[in-house]
């Protein structure tokens, strides 16, 4: 049975989310995530192809400087150079933006420099020599479309070698998906294999269902008739909003620390910063009126 009951579960989940934001092209998603989101949240940026260092490294600067803790996001395989992950480091660090990063091996199937993988660019040595201390990786609750789940768990168990060799605290930010019962069973099979990182479950934010369905395509994320019941998708009405309620009550409901160790939630706000802060503020709001009832 679960070590903590789901309303203290849900509560300690929600307690320090972290959430993405885009590179910054848009000033007023930060201004939202300003006013919305409390400071201290860890905020990733990330790096779209096209786009010059100075677009990720001036979101990353707005964030710190109002009070966040930005997480720039290095896609391995789309490093060109050595030189070029120098570069985007030493602005970061410039910037005071860039302790703690997410490494992920990038959409390319090849890598367009010398780094195939996130752990290359962990164990190139290079990120603590400009100032990283934190690092985050990818998960696959739901495995990965053109990857083996024997090479997923191989390749996280790499990761995770690489940032102990190099001294780097870590953890697991996991792709977004809908089903509750297969996160849980990934996070036990997580500990099985003896893999200690904390890890951050990424969830969808509130969004249409057609949108969510889109996102869900673009990503190779599946999406069972069971799980989109579970999340609370139609799929019959695109236009119909869709929020993660069931999905992280469901998650709280079967957490037990013991088999799932430290665990926290990432936010994907496909519809939104301002609508994904709305939902947080509402969610706690709701959890705070239950725990209210319960003991009054």
């Amino acid at each position: 049975m679960p070590e903590t009951g789901w309303p203290a579960a849900l509560d300690a989940l929600l307690a320090d989310f972290s959430l993405d934001v885009s590179t910054g092209k848009d000033p007023g998603e930060l201004a939202q995530a300003r006013a919305l989101t409390a400071p201290g949240t860890r905020v990733h940026v990330g790096f779209v192809d096209g786009e010059d260092l100075a677009t990720p490294v001036s979101a990353a600067r707005a964030l710190r400087q109002s009070g966040f803790v930005p997480v720039p996001i290095i896609a391995a395989r789309r490093l060109g150079s050595p030189r070029v992950l120098r570069e985007y480091l030493a602005r970061l660090q410039a910037a005071d933006a860039g302790r703690s990063v997410l490494v992920v091996g990038g959409d390319p199937a090849g890598p367009q420099g010398p780094y195939p993988d996130a752990a290359s660019v962990i164990g190139s040595g290079l990120l603590e020599d400009h100032g990283v201390a934190d690092v985050s990786v990818v998960g696959h609750p739901g495995g990965h479309p053109a990857v083996a789940d024997g090479m997923l768990w191989s390749a996280l168990a790499g990761k995770a070698s690489a940032l102990e060799r190099r001294g780097l605290s870590g953890s697991v930010i996991t792709q977004f998906g809908f089903d509750a019962t297969l996160v849980l069973a990934w996070l036990a099979g997580l500990r099985a294999r003896a893999l200690s990182l904390p890890v951050r479950v990424g969830v969808p934010g509130p969004a249409t269902v057609g949108r969510l369905m889109a996102y869900a395509s673009r990503c190779g994320v599946t999406v069972t008739p069971g799980s989109a019941r579970d999340y609370g998708i139609s799929p019959a009405d695109p236009t119909a909003t869709a929020g993660p309620d069931l999905f992280i009550r469901a998650l709280a409901a079967g957490y037990d620390a013991r088999a799932h160790g430290e665990v926290k939630l990432h936010f994907y706000p496909f519809g939104g910063i301002a609508a994904m802060a709305t939902w947080i503020n509402g969610f706690r709001g709701c959890l705070k009126e239950h725990t209210d009832d319960r003991h009054g």
